[in-house]
């Protein structure tokens, strides 16, 4: 997860390589769904901390790695 800055907020995931999976609706660049693209700039920053929590693990998942168990 990226660190935040008060001057800059949370970064983008964007990678520039944006096209949705159909089988997981994730963006294969970046991991992130639809809804959660559209919202980037509109979410606040414990928001934004949140989905690059989920990002990971959907990586993991999409490229076969079972995610780690907790």
């Amino acid at each position: 997860m990226p660190p935040s800055s008060p001057a800059t907020g949370v970064p983008s995931p964007c990678v520039n390589v944006c096209r949705i999976n159909p089988r997981t609706g994730w963006c294969e660049g970046c991991a992130r769904t639809l809804d959660e693209i559209a919202a980037w700039s509109t979410m606040s920053d414990a928001d934004k901390q949140r989905v690059w929590s989920r990002l990971p693990q959907r990586r993991a998942v999409d490229e076969g790695v079972p995610p780690p168990t907790l």
